[in-house]
């Protein structure tokens, strides 16, 4: 069921505008790929592309980094306030986006960051609140004895950590760095109001600036591709982190 959507996606994506409204026709054969060869060459898909990628890409691996130190103070150092500052974390939770849109792009008008991918990236190296949640939930899983036993072996905080803690926790690390590609793939809202050059743009808004252009008679077809470009790398990333993603999830919250 939750497949039609998809399966029509790629049937438009591979249809011409004619056959799009032929009562008749279920299924395109031969293919008609042009579309995609079509806004590759006459839209910035490219551009598009590579952005989605480049902000993706350090979203990914600098934010899930550094959700994991953090988590990993949460976890396990008795410092004073650990619950508090916890709880205030969790919190920012229930903050939607929109309230703070505009002093954040006051910031970044200042800043000299609008209409660049700084705001994109730079708000996510330092991790998040649901991915620090979630890693801190999955170490404290992990029996403390195996810290001792590595601080009795001369292990510092920084070795139990990479040595003991991350190698346990790969199912947590890949929910959190799935969940951060989809993140930071899917994220509309923020590049719609800081960038407006059609170079500058990501696939998500990119797709959105072209379902608003100038090629109505084509819609179908054209953002219907543009949309399969979109939708694979998100695909892709969920085959290859499905069974470490689900187990992420369910063993999250077991203790503490």
């Amino acid at each position: 069921m939750y497949a039609i959507p998809f399966i029509y996606m790629i049937r438009w994506s591979t249809m011409t505008t004619g056959q799009v409204y032929d009562p008749d026709l279920f299924w395109p054969f031969p293919p008609y790929l042009e579309n995609y060869s079509y806004v590759w060459q006459q839209h910035p898909v490219p551009w598009w592309l590579l952005n989605s990628f480049i902000v993706t890409f350090i979203g990914v691996t600098v934010g899930t980094f550094v959700s994991c130190v953090v988590a990993y103070g949460f976890a396990r150092l008795d410092f004073p306030g650990n619950r508090v500052l916890f709880i205030v974390l969790l919190s920012t939770m229930m903050l939607p986006e929109h309230v703070t849109i505009i002093p954040v792009v006051i910031i970044f008008r200042d800043l000299g960051w609008l209409n660049t991918l700084w705001p994109l990236i730079v708000p996510g190296l330092g991790g998040g609140a649901l991915a620090i949640f979630i890693l801190r939930q999955f170490f404290m899983t992990i029996p403390i004895e195996l810290d001792e036993a590595a601080r009795t072996d001369g292990a510092s905080r920084v070795g139990i950590l990479f040595r003991v803690i991350l190698p346990l926790s790969k199912p947590a690390i890949a929910t959190v760095a799935a969940l951060a590609f989809i993140g930071n793939w899917n994220s509309f809202f923020l590049p719609l109001i800081v960038l407006n050059t059609p170079e500058r743009l990501t696939l998500a808004v990119g797709l959105r600036y072209f379902a608003a252009g100038q090629y109505t008679e084509q819609l179908h077809t054209l953002q219907m591709a543009v949309a399969m470009i979109a939708v694979v790398p998100v695909i892709v990333i969920f085959f290859f982190a499905q069974r470490h993603f689900v187990r992420g999830i369910t063993l999250t919250g077991i203790k503490g």
